[in-house]
Order: structure tokens, then sequence, then C-alpha cells
């Protein structure tokens, strides 16, 4: 059965080519177009991983991965922050709010693999 990984952008030609990149590598993807979305799509079935960005409207990253980890189904996932951002001092908030790792746009589809299935193991 294919792993489901929940990619959280506000830009879709982003979000395309994460879907495209992970779904060529056969894995499923779900799409949402902000971090409010991302936590109610998070929340309504499981997800065995997930790519967020940083800045987005209602919900940015932090808060989306803050809010993730209160329910008891964002214990565990595997969280990666893809952005633009590559401050260190916003990726140890991340790390602390329950990021597993850090990605800076702009990204190769082979390090987005290579990441993806590091995190799922």
């Amino acid at each position: 059965m294919p792993k489901t990984v929940l990619t959280v952008d506000d830009s879709p030609s982003i979000r395309r080519m994460i879907a495209m990149t992970l779904q060529e590598a056969g894995y499923d993807v779900v799409e949402a177009v902000d971090g409010k979305d991302g936590l109610d799509k998070a929340l309504a079935r499981p997800m065995d991983a997930i790519i967020t960005d940083q800045n987005m409207p209602n919900l940015d990253g932090l808060g989306f991965i803050r809010a993730l980890r209160q329910h008891p189904q964002g214990k565990g996932v595997p969280i990666v922050v893809l952005s633009t951002d590559s401050e260190e001092g916003l990726k140890q908030q991340a790390r602390e709010a329950g990021a597993l790792g850090w990605m800076v746009k702009p990204f190769t589809q082979d390090k987005l693999l290579a990441v993806i299935k590091k995190v799922l193991g």
C-alpha cells in the first residue's frame, strides 16, 4: 500500500511539483493550500509524512506544526519544512515545534525524494 504524504504550501506550482515528484515515485499525495487547510486534512485521515512551507496565509508552518502536535493524529508523523527561509533561529523553532528536517527552496526532485525516503524509513 503506498505511503501518503501531505504537502502544505500556498504556491500552486510548488504543490504541483512536489505532488508530481512524489506520485512518480509511487506515493499518494494530499495537497493543502495553507496551514489551516493542512491541519484539517492531517486530522481527517492518517498521513505517513508531511512537507510544509513556512510562510503561508491563515496559519504559517510553525503554527501548523505546533497545532498538529497537539492532536493524537499528529504524534510521530515526520514533518519536513520546505521554505525559502534558511534562518537558523527559525530552523531551531521548527525542530522545537516537532519538525524532523528543513529543506530550502528551490529544491531538486532527487533531494526531495531522498529526504522523504529517509524520514519514512
